[in-house]
């Protein structure tokens, strides 16, 4: 199959990103299921794995984009990560946040969770997926809490503060800085690559108090693929990607500070074992080929999934 993506931007992205790292990852995943790959992108973007045709990145961030004259001859199939209109092909996207407004959006939506797709309207869903090679297992941890994303209200890193305070542990804080003067606090700021694969690999678990319904949880997914488990309120998809001896989810900061010591016994590598199972870029490609495999047959997004990550 020849699959075309639309990203409005340069790939692969500097620093964290979150979007732009799981088209990347479609993009190798596709591939090594033995697809062709063209990648529609901003001018510089290197993915080893897919044909890139430039694109201006202003012009495809606009509504009106046209993407028709960009598409090569015999694509099967055209998958944006941005609201696009249908094309002469068939055509879906992927929405990789949560509306804004109450604007209609154009057919054959992708939301990234079943809580995503039920509060969007979605037709379908598939979870994000990561390349595990980017990720390293550690059995042994180290002797701290780890926060990592925006310091935003709706990330619950103030969460994340006062409940490490009160479990009594330390708390590394990857995202931002912030002058303190508190002994077991650090904010150590933005990371990536390896010094963000260390963190997540060292850490004795990742505090994933969400204010507000996460339409997946990139984050989460790169904890447990280094073995570390989760704590984390009960919003959005991550009662979908969070499973017994993987993690805990309270809906109460109390709850998270009571359920704070029984993430010591969780075993690293049952955590990974779920990333493997669910959340991989391969098992991410799988689900979305079948997507198109049945939008080319028939016109229309098969409905559902074939089963949460139960």
């Amino acid at each position: 199959m020849r699959v075309a993506l639309l990203y409005h931007g340069v790939l692969p992205v500097r620093g964290y990103g979150g979007t732009e790292r799981v088209v990347v990852w479609l993009a190798r995943g596709l591939a090594a299921l033995g697809h062709e790959v063209v990648l529609l992108a901003g001018p510089g973007t290197k993915v080893p794995e897919a044909r890139l045709v430039p694109i201006d990145v202003r012009a495809a961030n606009r509504p009106q984009f046209d993407p028709r004259p960009f598409l090569p001859p015999g694509v099967d199939v055209f998958h944006a990560h941005r609201p696009i209109a249908p094309q002469d092909v068939p055509t879906l996207w992927t929405m990789h946040g949560n509306p804004r407004d109450n604007r209609e959006y154009p057919p054959n939506m992708i939301a990234l969770s079943q809580n995503h797709a039920e509060r969007t309207g979605a037709a379908s869903y598939v979870y994000n997926g990561l390349d595990p090679s980017e990720f390293h297992l550690a059995t042994t941890k180290g002797d701290f809490d780890l926060f990592l994303g925006r310091l935003h209200t709706t990330k619950g890193w103030q969460w994340a503060v006062q409940g490490t305070r009160r479990a009594g542990t330390r708390l590394v804080v990857a995202g931002g800085w912030r002058p303190t003067l508190r002994r077991g606090l650090e904010f150590v700021g933005e990371v990536s690559g390896q010094r963000k694969a260390d963190l997540l690999a060292e850490a004795a678990c990742l505090w994933m108090p969400a204010r507000w319904d996460e339409p997946f949880g990139l984050t989460l997914t790169e904890a447990l693929a280094s073995g570390t488990p989760v704590l984390g309120t009960n919003r959005g998809a991550l009662p979908e990607i969070i499973a017994e001896g993987t993690g805990a989810l309270g809906d109460t900061l109390d709850d998270l500070v009571a359920l704070r010591p029984q993430l010591n016994t969780c075993e690293p590598e049952r955590c990974r074992a779920r990333v493997c199972r669910h959340f991989t870029h391969l098992v991410m490609a799988t689900e979305y080929l079948r997507l198109y495999r049945g939008l080319i047959d028939t016109g229309s997004l098969p409905p559902g999934r074939l089963g949460t990550a139960s």
